[in-house]
């Protein structure tokens, strides 16, 4: 497997990034033919992409062609010069058609790109499309999809699902035969759980990390942007260039941005790490809790010291707290979308109140689980039940990040499985009712809800298919959690 820094490398000195960029792209037609990772593939702007870059590459061409007289030496260094990044269709890409997912944003073409997604391609980063996910990010197998939509396949295996919400994201970096880099986003899980199943790297950054600036949301104080890539070393790598302050976000941190490429070739003996004892009992198969020791095995035999802890508090309300307050964001949110503005509409019949309007634009266009999320999310906060739900939802978040930072007075890492099984097979994710839908977030809500930085890396593997394992890190600490990772991640 060639990586993507010798790729970037080859295509900097000597490549032709144009003919590249031209297979890149007939293998993504030809592979979504089958898989179904791809809402909207951007044939068309990638190749642009491409010849605006061999015309950089040239140093002739690039000298005639500069604006506003604007020297070499000031011109950015081109870190992702010619790879490929797939986009999740919930960040805005300008000019292609951006809909989470949702028949109800169908037309919907941004004036503008998501901050993340701007400095990807000041990198040299090539956007080849956007990627498929459950509709504006609800569920965790990627099959509860917007009316119209395709559910993606697994690259492993066909029968079983890529995960969700980011399942596209996560099957075409697993499939694609050339170094890629997923732009993607979490809310309660959406990079961990999808990065699991498909046997990819995917990192959460720390809320407010990355500018959430062109992300159409889900939850605002949840929704966080990251990455996948089959190395965790592309991950240091895209992650220093999308990572630090954005004006145009206030919740983005004016923090310094840490080296993060520096911190995977360290060591890690001096490392401590809390397993989340809480995580690796009977909730998770048994061939879970044997790719997790051995996995902590491996890491011990590095140097690392490592003890199990528990999080009660977390393990035990993490997931209705989760539930409460995304939806009531999520609810919230959602209320734009009613065939005013943008996206879908639909005909004013005679007599008919805009009540009546809304009610039949949304009806017609949203699936089942977005209107089961946007119901339990209005309910939460209607006055009577909001200081009873959502209000105390939110102090007991405050005593989950409490929680957390114990811990981590007295480790650099926490760890757990990422899911609690394999990709399980279409049918059988079909058939769960949305109870025990909800319930695969188990291990992936804790961090989500603390904003806390995670990474799932592949483990080990069962019937063919990867397990993943979480590395959890304090606030603004992902070196540490791409540091070990590094260590453990077998793709």
């Amino acid at each position: 497997m060639i990586t993507a820094s010798n790729y970037i490398n080859h295509l900097r000195t000597e490549g032709d990034i144009f003919r590249n960029t031209q297979k890149i792209m007939e293998e993504c037609e030809k592979i979504n033919s089958e898989y179904k990772y791809f809402n909207c593939i951007s044939k068309d702007m990638a190749l642009e992409q491409a010849e605006e870059l061999a015309e950089y590459q040239n140093p002739r061409k690039r000298k005639s062609s500069l604006k506003n007289k604007e020297s070499d030496a000031s011109r950015t260094e081109k870190k992702l010069f010619g790879l490929s990044v797939s986009v999740k269709d919930c960040l805005c890409v300008k000019g292609i058609e951006s809909r989470a997912g949702s028949k109800i944003l169908s037309g919907y073409k941004p004036l503008f790109n998501a901050t993340a997604v701007e400095r990807l391609i000041d990198a040299g980063a090539v956007v080849i499309g956007k990627t498929s996910q459950d509709e504006f990010g609800f569920g965790s197998f990627n099959i509860n999809m917007g009316k119209g939509f395709e559910v993606p396949l697994n690259p492993l295996d066909i029968r079983r699902v890529c995960g969700g919400s980011s399942g596209g994201g996560a099957g075409i970096t697993r499939k694609l035969s050339y170094p890629h880099l997923a732009v993607v986003e979490s809310t309660g899980g959406s990079i961990s759980c999808p990065a699991a199943f498909c046997g990819v790297a995917g990192i959460t950054p720390t809320y407010g990390q990355v500018s959430r600036y062109g992300i159409i949301d889900y939850a605002s104080s949840l929704d966080k942007i990251g990455l996948m890539s089959k190395e965790v070393s592309t991950l240091a790598t895209g992650l220093g260039v999308i990572a630090g302050r954005d004006e145009k976000d206030s919740t983005s941190s004016e923090r310094e941005v840490d080296d993060y490429e520096s911190y995977i070739k360290k060591d890690v003996k001096k490392l401590k790490i809390g397993i989340i004892s809480d995580t690796i009992g009977e909730g998770s198969a048994e061939y879970v809790r044997e790719a997790i020791a051995n996995a902590v095995s491996k890491l011990e035999s590095f140097g690392v010291q490592s003890q199990k802890i528990s999080l009660p508090m977390t393990s035990k309300y993490g997931l209705p707290t989760y539930y409460i307050i995304s939806t009531a964001e999520a609810s919230t949110n959602l209320a734009k979308y009613c065939g005013l503005r943008y996206g879908a509409q639909t005909q004013i019949m005679p007599q008919q109140n805009y009540n009546e309007y809304f009610t039949k634009v949304r009806t017609d266009n949203l699936g089942r689980e977005a209107k089961r999320r946007i119901i339990l999310g209005t309910y939460v906060r209607m006055a009577g039940y909001r200081d009873h739900y959502y209000l105390h939802a939110m102090k007991v978040r405050t005593k989950i990040i409490e929680e957390y930072k114990r811990q981590f007075k007295h480790f650099d890492l926490l760890l757990s499985p990422t899911m609690p099984l394999i990709a399980p097979k279409m049918k059988e994710a079909e058939e769960l009712t949305p109870i025990q839908n909800y319930m695969m977030d188990i291990m992936t809500v804790g961090p989500n809800l603390a904003g806390l930085p995670h990474m799932s890396v592949t483990a080990g593997y069962e019937k063919g298919m990867p397990i993943g394992m979480q590395l959890i890190g304090n606030h603004f600490d992902e070196k540490k959690v791409l540091q070990a990772g590094n260590v453990v991640h077998n793709p």
